[in-house]
Parts: structure tokens; C-alpha cells; sequence
């Protein structure tokens, strides 16, 4: 199963660092509590929303779905339901760290300097800016299409899985799709300016390398792997962004029920 991550502490999230120190520029220090920063992000007809989620009763469910989907993952059952349930949770959870596994070896597969294109056109040699920065481009978007059309699926197959829960866990469900709605724009304006930042990175990098003595063919593999091993950082700081409410969905997956 996904087991929760320990992580130290930092002065906020990982990827806005990332892509502060890959910018050149301090990032800035978040002095107001999360709390206080989602208040300002809530408009009235989001917030009317938020409230319905929280305080509406999850709407009505067959019992025998009830009772396949709320099984507890905590000690052993002897109600055939209830063993189904555990091991439709089990295999959930199985499918989250399997996509998670393949996705990161796909941000870390290095056997192939990226950074040059696959193909180079007819009397190019592919080691020119232009060239590079368009194999950076094509590389990186396909890694964060990949991440999100996978953690997308999976989110809301766990949101479907809770949702056929008890009452508490329903609404859980009901409010991670609200807070979904809410916090996508903001998430969008985080990870688009990803894959430009890394463009831009290795085209300065490009730059501060280029020979102008001997433009045909330098030494290029040390500064283009250095490179390299900061995108993966970057790209593996959006996974894990990513996974956050998929962990968290697990984890109230894995919990009982408040009649359990």
C-alpha cells in the first residue's frame, strides 16, 4: 500500500522554491497561514458550495453498496462484503503506488540525453539552442500530460470509492470535489510556468557555455547533465504535488468509518 511520506519540514512547498532558485530570484516568505491565504481564494458562490458539501447530508446509497464500500481497513472480517471492500481498497491502493513507481522512472529515465533532439533535421547536428530547446520542450510536456491525466484518473476513482462510504467519509468526497473546483486555477497558474522555466534555464545555460572559438562540437555532456538532474528535481517536486490529495484520499480510505 501508499504509505504516507515523512517529510522535514521546509519554509513552504518544494516546487515554488524549485522554480524560484531555477528563476535566480529569493523566493518570497509566506507570513499568512494557509487558512487565511484559502479565504481570499474564496469567492461567495465557491463558498456557498463549500458550505453545501460540508454540511449537507451525502446523498442516499443502496444499502448492499454501502456495505461493500465501507468495509474497515483496520483488523479482519469474517462478512464476505466487507473482505471485498478491504481488497477493493488494497488494489486502490496498489494502482496509486504503481502509477506513482512508473511515473517517477519516467522523470528519472537518463539513458538518453533528452537534450538533444531525437530526430535533427537534415544538416543539423542538434547540439544549436533552438534545437535543444525544443527537445526540452516536447520531453517535459509529455512528462507533466502524463502526470496529469494519470493523478486526474486516480483522484477521482478514490473520490468514487469514498463517496459509496458511511456519511463522513461521503462528504469527504463531496468536499475534495468542491475544493478540486477551487483550487485548479491556482494550481494551473503554479505548473504551467514549469516547462517555460525550463526551457529558459537551459537556453541560458546554452548561452553561458557556447564557444564561440569552436562552434561545431563541444564538450557539452557535464553542463547538459547538471541540467538534467534539476529538471528531475523540479518534475519530481510536481509529482509530488500532485499526489497530495491522493494521499490524503488514501489515508481516509484506509480509515474507518465513524460506525466502524
Amino acid at each position: 500500500m501508499l504509505e504516507p511520506r515523512t517529510r522535514a519540514p521546509v519554509p513552504g512547498a518544494a516546487l515554488p522554491r524549485l522554480l524560484a532558485r531555477l528563476a535566480g530570484v529569493e523566493p518570497g516568505q509566506q507570513a499568512r497561514s494557509p487558512a487565511d491565504v484559502l479565504g481570499d481564494w474564496l469567492d461567495w458562490q465557491r463558498a456557498v458550495a463549500l458550505s453545501r458539501a460540508l454540511d449537507d447530508a451525502p446523498p442516499g446509497r443502496d444499502e448492499d453498496e454501502v456495505s461493500v464500500g465501507a468495509a474497515s481497513p483496520v483488523g479482519g472480517t469474517d462478512d464476505p462484503a466487507d473482505r471485498a471492500g478491504a481488497a477493493l481498497d488494497a488494489d486502490a491502493a496498489a494502482e496509486c503506488l504503481r502509477v506513482r513507481g512508473a511515473l517517477e522512472e519516467a522523470i528519472d529515465a537518463d539513458a538518453r540525453d533528452w537534450t538533444l533532439p531525437l530526430h535533427p533535421r537534415a544538416g543539423d547536428d542538434g547540439i544549436g539552442a533552438a534545437a535543444g530547446a525544443g527537445a526540452v520542450l516536447r520531453h517535459c510536456q509529455g512528462l507533466q500530460r502524463d502526470m496529469q491525466s494519470a493523478t486526474g484518473r486516480l483522484r477521482g476513482e478514490l473520490r468514487e470509492r469514498l463517496a459509496r462510504r458511511a456519511d463522513g467519509q461521503a462528504r469527504l468526497a463531496a468536499v475534495d470535489a468542491v475544493m478540486e473546483g477551487l483550487l485548479a486555477p491556482r494550481e494551473h497558474a503554479l505548473l504551467v510556468p514549469v516547462v517555460p522555466a525550463l526551457v529558459a534555464r537551459f537556453e541560458r545555460l546554452h548561452a553561458l557555455h557556447a564557444d564561440a572559438a569552436a562552434p561545431a562540437r563541444v564538450d557539452t555532456a557535464g553542463w547538459r547533465a547538471a541540467f538534467r538532474a534539476e529538471a528531475r528535481q523540479l518534475l519530481s517536486a510536481e509529482l509530488d504535488l500532485r499526489f497530495h490529495p491522493i494521499e490524503a484520499l488514501l489515508s481516509a480510505l484506509r480509515s474507518p468509518g465513524p460506525d466502524a
